[in-house]
């Protein structure tokens, strides 16, 4: 099986709840890494998130918050945004140091430098970021949070700093789950399910990476494509100008229509339900310039479901998308994907077994 779509559609949070469902346990090195990358991904969410304060001129208001957070807003712009802040660097801050030895995180080169220097940069700011997070200009500021790409389910890490921060933390497997890093490699799991044995491969979705697909097109029994239904009022990380849902149905498109998957079962998980069904509250489907065609009610999520998965099935131009092998998932439950995973392996098994002649005969 082939995990295709395009970049931070929740391919990688598929790939890893296959192996929380069907693969090995975790290792303490493994979570070690992924606490600096959780930690990491809080301090690239808050350095947005007031970059994105000061773009819409609101540090005025800052003024009529509680008493301290005007302070600690403009300390980690400081530190961490406009790095104006001449001191010791946080990896190498006393305090960090010392808190450092007794952290049951550490430091992971497996994260990566640039995780590891954030990971720093939290452990010496964590306080000054639940402050700045806890004001209510910051919680006006999230709504608007598409418009730097913000990746949303990391409201949970902001959520939860002083956990985060403490130095018995170690990641559950929702941190794991949620936790971003960019997938730049091929990287292949095995795991056996319902008696049958399967390869899975993820690989990365930007537009840098996908020259590397060409390379696991051969002997694929399956492509899993997974498309963000929540990105549709955002743009590319690698492309501003470009609107991620169509991005989706373009890479949809030429996926289905490839000859290299002409005998190839392909399925389409619709995947961030949750966060869709958030947003289409208050970011209506058709002020989106792409999507004004839009013609359903605003704040429904059936008909906006509808709306997309009808997308979806235009890009195909020889075939249909039966609607089995469409599923709206929510990539971080896990209840839901085990449903749907299994659901997922009975069909590629019937699909194969129908394409050698076992199924359907006489």
């Amino acid at each position: 099986m082939l995990l295709l779509g395009a970049g931070e559609s929740g391919k990688s949070t598929v790939f890893k709840q296959m192996r929380l469902l069907y693969g090995a346990e975790r290792t303490d090195e493994d979570l070690r890494m992924y606490g600096v990358v959780v930690r990491s991904n809080t301090i690239v969410a808050i350095r947005k998130l007031c970059s994105l304060l000061r773009n819409l001129e609101l540090e005025e208001e800052l003024e009529r918050e509680e008493e301290g957070v005007k302070e600690a807003y403009d300390d980690l712009m400081a530190y961490l945004v406009d790095k104006t802040a001449f001191r010791t660097a946080a990896q190498d801050d006393p305090a960090v140091v010392a808190r450092r030895k007794k952290d049951w995180v550490g430091q992971s080169p497996r994260a990566g430098l640039a995780a590891n220097e954030d990971a720093d940069h939290f452990l010496a700011h964590h306080e000054l970021i639940h402050k700045v997070w806890k004001s209510n200009i910051m919680r006006r500021v999230w709504l608007k949070r598409s418009m730097v790409n913000c990746v949303d389910a990391h409201v949970d890490f902001l959520n939860d700093i002083p956990r985060i921060a403490s130095a018995d933390y170690k990641p559950t497997t929702q941190d794991v789950l949620i936790s971003r890093v960019r997938t730049t490699q091929v990287v292949m799991e095995k795991y056996r399910i319902k008696d049958s044995d399967y390869e899975l491969y993820d690989v990365g979705g930007q537009r840098s990476d996908r020259r590397k697909w060409i390379d696991c097109f051969d002997d694929i029994t399956a492509v899993i494509f997974v498309a963000a239904l929540s990105e549709y009022d955002q743009t590319l990380a690698e492309a501003k100008r470009s609107n991620r849902m169509i991005e989706a149905l373009e890479l949809f498109r030429s996926v289905c229509n490839n000859r290299a998957f002409k005998e190839t079962s392909v399925l389409l998980f619709l995947n961030k339900r949750d966060i869709f069904a958030e947003k289409i509250m208050y970011s209506d489907i058709a002020d989106q310039k792409p999507f004004h065609d839009y013609t359903g009610p605003t704040q429904n999520f059936e008909k906006g479901v509808l709306y997309f998965i009808k997308k979806f099935k235009s890009c195909l131009m020889d075939d249909e998308l039966n609607d089995t092998f469409i599923h709206v998932t929510c990539a971080t439950d896990t209840s839901n994907m085990s449903f749907v995973l299994d659901s997922a392996a009975s069909i590629i098994k019937a699909q194969n077994l129908k394409k050698s002649g076992f199924l359907g005969m006489d």
